[in-house]
C-alpha cells in the first residue's frame, strides 16, 4: 500500500472515531452540570435502570440517594425528576415561561392527530388559543352554574348505588362520564354501555399505549414518521385510530349544532355547555381554528377529568373501609350540619370543614397522576441550585413523592383528613401538618404553572358532592376477616385501586325514603340534558 494511502485510511478512521468521543465528551460535559443521579451508560443513558412497572416507586426511592431533584437519561436525553413541591413550584410556576412546553410526541401528537390535541401540544400561540377557550367554560361563573347538574347526578349516583351496590364502580364511572359530559355537550350519560362512552374509552386506551416508553421506535428516530403508509403498517394504525377519533369529536360538536338549531326553532333553551360557549365565541370573535382542531377542545375535557375523577372514588372508598374511624367522623360532621331530613348541597360547604379537608387528604394520599400527567419540556438554558438544566429537558413531577413526602407531611402514608383542617377547626391534628406546602389547595396532584388541569376545579367539586352525598347515605364498611393492601394499584400513568370488595349499606329507612324523593328533583334537572344512546 503506497504510503500516502496508508496515512489517507488512517485518518479516515481516526476522524470517525472522533465523531462519538466528541459526542461523549459532550454528553459527559452535560452529565457533569446537570443535578446527580443514577449513573448513565454512553449513548443508552439509564435505560437498564428505569423499572418496568410503578416508575414513581423506584423515582421516590432514587430522591432519597440523589437529592428533591435529579437527572435520568433516555439515551442522549435529560429527564428532571421532582420530588419536593417547593422545587416544582419554583421551577413550573415561578419559572412557568421557561417550564410550560412538552416533548415531542411524534407517534401519540404528529402522527395521531397533527397535534390537534391540547394535551400534546407545545407551548406557544397555539396552545394558549385552545387553552384559553378551555378556561372560558370553566371561570368561577360557569362553575357555579355547573352546580345543579352537578347535584342531581350526585343524587342518581347514590340512588343506583342504593340499588346496585356491589357495582360502585361503574357507578362512580358513569357519574363522573355524565358530569363531564353535560359540561362538555349538554347531554348525560345513563348507561356505560352508550357507544359514545365506548368510544372514548377505546380513544383514551389506545392514546395510552401509544405513550409508552420505547413501544415505537419513530419517538427515538422522528425521520421514520415520513415512512409511507404501505412501508410502515404501524403508522398506518395510528393514523387510522386518529381519523376515528376526529370523526367522533367533529360529530359530538354537530350534535350540540344541531340541539341549537332545534332550540331555535322550537323556541327552546338549549342547556348550558362548553362546546355551546366556544361555538358562541367562535361566531362572535371568528377564532382562526379548523372544525377539526376546534373539536378536540371540548373533548379534552373526557380524558382530563372523567377516569381520573373516577379513580379518585375507587381511592376514597378503599381510604374508608382501611379507616371507619374517619367514616364516622365525616358522618357525624354531615349529621351535626344537615341532619336526615335532606341530602347535602354545594350551599352547605363552609359547614363542612371535615369533609372538605377528606376531599384534599384523597388527593393527596393517593395521586391519580403519579407523575404528575403529560412531562413539561423547558424552552431555555437555565440553572437552579448551582446546576445547570439544558433547553429541551425533560421534567417530571413525581406526584407520588411530593404528596408522600414527610416533610410536609410527617407520617405520610397515614389517612387523616384532619391534617387539612384549620388551626380554628376542631379535631386538627398539628402533629400530622408539617411544613407549609407552596400551593393553596395543600397538594400537588392536579399539576403545575401554566399546565396545571384546567379542569381541577370542577373535579374538586365533583368529589365534594358525590362523597358528601355517599357518605350521608351510606355505611361504607370493610368485609370481616377481610386484609386490604392499600398499595395494591394499577400500573399506568394514571392509577387507581385494583378491583376490591366492600360493604355499602344503607344507613337507615329514613336515609332511603330521602333519596328516593330527592331523584325526582334529580330527574328533573337532569332532564334539560339529553341522554346518549
Amino acid at each position: 500500500m503506497p504510503l500516502m494511502s496508508f496515512f489517507s485510511s488512517w485518518y479516515t478512521v481516526a476522524c470517525l472515531a472522533m465523531v462519538p468521543l466528541a459526542i461523549l465528551l459532550s454528553d459527559a460535559w452535560k452529565w457533569l452540570r446537570m443535578p446527580p443521579g443514577p449513573t448513565p451508560l454512553p449513548f443508552i443513558g439509564n435505560k437498564f435502570q428505569l423499572p418496568q412497572h410503578k416508575p414513581w416507586i423506584k423515582f421516590q426511592e432514587w430522591s432519597h440517594a440523589y437529592g428533591p431533584v435529579f437527572t435520568l437519561w433516555v439515551g442522549r436525553r435529560p429527564t428532571l425528576v421532582i420530588s419536593d413541591p417547593v422545587v416544582a413550584v419554583e421551577l413550573m410556576e415561578k419559572r412557568s415561561h421557561k417550564y410550560s412546553s412538552r416533548p415531542r410526541f411524534v407517534v401519540m401528537g404528529e402522527i395521531l392527530n397533527n397535534m390537534a390535541s391540547i394535551l400534546v401540544q407545545p407551548y406557544g400561540k397555539e396552545w394558549s388559543l385552545r387553552r384559553k377557550l378551555l378556561h372560558r367554560a370553566l371561570t368561577p361563573a360557569s362553575l357555579r352554574s355547573y352546580m345543579a347538574r352537578q347535584e342531581a347526578e350526585a343524587s342518581r349516583l347514590v340512588l343506583q348505588i342504593m340499588r346496585h351496590p356491589v357495582e360502585w364502580e361503574r357507578a362512580f364511572e358513569r357519574f363522573t362520564s355524565s358530569v363531564v359530559f353535560s359540561v362538555a355537550y349538554g347531554h348525560r350519560i345513563d348507561s356505560l354501555d352508550a357507544a359514545v362512552i365506548q368510544d372514548r374509552m377505546r380513544f383514551m386506551h389506545y392514546q395510552a399505549s401509544l405513550n409508552v416508553p420505547g413501544a415505537y421506535l419513530a419517538e427515538s428516530i422522528p425521520i421514520l414518521k415520513y415512512l409511507p403508509r404501505f412501508m410502515a403498517p404501524w403508522k398506518r394504525d395510528v393514523e387510522d385510530h386518529g381519523k376515528l377519533e376526529v370523526a367522533a369529536n367533529m360529530a359530538l360538536v354537530q350534535d350540540v349544532i344541531r340541539d341549537l338549531d332545534q332550540g331555535r326553532e322550537k323556541g327552546i333553551e338549549v342547556a348550558q355547555s362548553l362546546t355551546r360557549t366556544l361555538l358562541e365565541t367562535r361566531a362572535k370573535e371568528g377564532i382562526a381554528l379548523s372544525d377539526k382542531d376546534f373539536s378536540f377542545v371540548p373533548a379534552s375535557l373526557f380524558g382530563a377529568g372523567s377516569d381520573t375523577t373516577a379513580s379518585t372514588l375507587c381511592t376514597a372508598v378503599l381510604a374508608l373501609v382501611t379507616n371507619t374511624p374517619i367514616l364516622r367522623a365525616a358522618q357525624a360532621e354531615l349529621d351535626t350540619a344537615i341532619g336526615t331530613a335532606r341530602t347535602p348541597q354545594f350551599s352547605d360547604e363552609p359547614q363542612l370543614p371535615y369533609l372538605r379537608a377528606l376531599v384534599k387528604e384523597v388527593l393527596r394520599w393517593r395521586p391519580v397522576a403519579v407523575l404528575g400527567g403529560t412531562p413539561h419540556a423547558s424552552t431555555e438554558d437555565d440553572v437552579y441550585e448551582g446546576f445547570h438544566i439544558p433547553s429541551g429537558t425533560t421534567i417530571l413531577g413525581n406526584s407520588w413523592a411530593i404528596n408522600l413526602n414527610p416533610t410536609y407531611y410527617p407520617s405520610p402514608q397515614t389517612f387523616d383528613p384532619a391534617r387539612f383542617l384549620r388551626a380554628t377547626d376542631p379535631g386538627v391534628r398539628r402533629d400530622l401538618q408539617g411544613s407549609p406546602h407552596p400551593s393553596k389547595t395543600g397538594h400537588s396532584s392536579f399539576g403545575w404553572g401554566r399546565r396545571i388541569c384546567p379542569g381541577a376545579d370542577l373535579a374538586t367539586n365533583a368529589l365534594f358532592i358525590a362523597l358528601a352525598k355517599l357518605l350521608w347515605s351510606f355505611d361504607i364498611l370493610p368485609l370481616p376477616g377481610r386484609v386490604y393492601d392499600t398499595l395494591d394499584y394499577t400500573d399506568g400513568f394514571n392509577i387507581r385501586p385494583k378491583p376490591f370488595p366492600c360493604q355499602i349499606v344503607l344507613r337507615s329507612e329514613t336515609h332511603r325514603l330521602v333519596l328516593e324523593r330527592e331523584m325526582l328533583a334529580a330527574e328533573h334537572e337532569m332532564a334539560k340534558f339529553p341522554a346518549y344512546n
